[in-house]
């Protein structure tokens, strides 16, 4: 699974996973486990691989920030906006899942996908379109994003699905009362901002993203709750379509996944998490994205602090997100992004010993 020098590739990665859920088959007792996963990777591997032409022929090309770390000047003209061939097949599941089911709780899930998709879309076109790494500017962004997710947590509330009552196992609970709404929103506003972050290097996201999915599907199914099980299928789906994606993403990416998949993948686990009141394991399992998220923020309050005491601004990372500091720190690109796999899986595995054990 991993090699004589024990590195995590892709193709031991996508082992990892397959093997894991092979056994989370036998013991749930549903073949629909690994087959979804199977199916998934597979429709975005096949996407990705014709895709790529597409976005080659519409000219979909990556424009690099001057402020980033220079090495990145290389990836000037990468294929992006990948993401389409992630969200797009999610899409279409929760259609057919839906059609099936006809679920209130699936249509809420497509509202806020499809929803998070266009504001990704757009800032995607946008950044193209100027040749600049800065397609909407970030108040706008996050306007749309609070906007979408106060609807979305206003109707789901509406339909029953939020539960004040945060689960962190079988016998604990924690009752957050009327405090459950700005969770909801900190969940799903930080959540997709959280991995647009951490989609600064070749195959991070999408490597991080199958490991946090496979982990929330997992932590659903141990629920043993028959009307969350979907969920949990779902979430192995798009844990799947990552793996795929990850594919043509992994160092030396052939195309970047771009605010299209990576504000939607970082909505999806956040909009999952509240139907099916998963935070508590989620906060776990989605430690990477949360710690690139809090070093941005550490950067940025340090540096507006220091400058308004000190009247010259002082740094604590040498660039943030963190794994542009690590670069900094002569790190080759593909062992920070293999460490940081590593450790999500290191959560993910003590996010589900916790929801067993506590």
């Amino acid at each position: 699974m991993i090699g004589k020098n024990r590195s995590l590739t892709f193709k031991s990665l996508f082992f990892l996973i397959f093997i894991s859920l092979i056994v989370n088959s036998y013991i749930f007792k549903n073949l629909l486990i690994i087959n979804i996963f199977l199916i998934f990777s597979l429709v975005s591997l096949v996407t990705t691989k014709y895709g790529l032409k597409i976005i080659y022929q519409l000219n979909l090309l990556q424009n690099i920030r001057n402020e980033g770390p220079s090495l990145h000047h290389n990836k000037k003209n990468t294929p992006t906006m990948g993401g389409i061939f992630i969200i797009l097949p999610f899409l279409i599941l929760l259609l057919i899942v839906n059609n099936i089911f006809d679920s209130i709780g699936i249509l809420l899930l497509f509202f806020c996908n499809i929803s998070f998709f266009i504001i990704g879309f757009l800032d995607d076109y946008l950044s193209i379109n100027k040749k600049e790494n800065t397609g909407l500017k970030s108040n706008e962004k996050f306007i749309l994003q609070a906007l979408i997710s106060v609807l979305f947590i206003f109707l789901a509330s509406q339909s029953n699905y939020i539960n004040p009552l945060i689960t962190l196992s079988n016998n604990w609970e924690i009752d957050t009362n009327i405090i459950i709404f700005p969770i909801c929103f900190l969940t799903l506003v930080g959540l997709s901002n959280a991995v647009n972050l951490t989609d600064g290097l070749d195959g991070l996201a999408a490597g991080c993203s199958a490991i946090v999915f496979f982990g929330l599907g997992t932590e659903i199914f141990i629920k043993s709750q028959n009307e969350l099980i979907i969920y949990g299928l779902i979430s192995y789906a798009m844990s799947g379509l990552c793996i795929g994606f990850l594919k043509y993403n992994k160092y030396p990416a052939k195309i970047f996944m771009g605010d299209t998949g990576s504000l939607t993948i970082g909505a999806t686990l956040g909009s999952i998490s509240i139907l099916t009141n998963s935070f508590f394991t989620l906060f776990i399992i989605s430690g990477i994205f949360i710690i690139e998220a809090i070093s941005v923020i550490i950067q940025v309050s340090f540096f507006k602090i220091t400058k308004k005491i000190f009247k010259n601004g002082k740094r604590v990372f040498l660039m943030t997100p963190i794994h542009h500091h690590f670069e900094l720190k002569g790190i080759k690109e593909e062992k920070i992004v293999e460490n940081f796999w590593k450790v999500n899986i290191l959560l993910v595995v003590l996010g589900i010993v916790l929801k067993i054990n506590l």
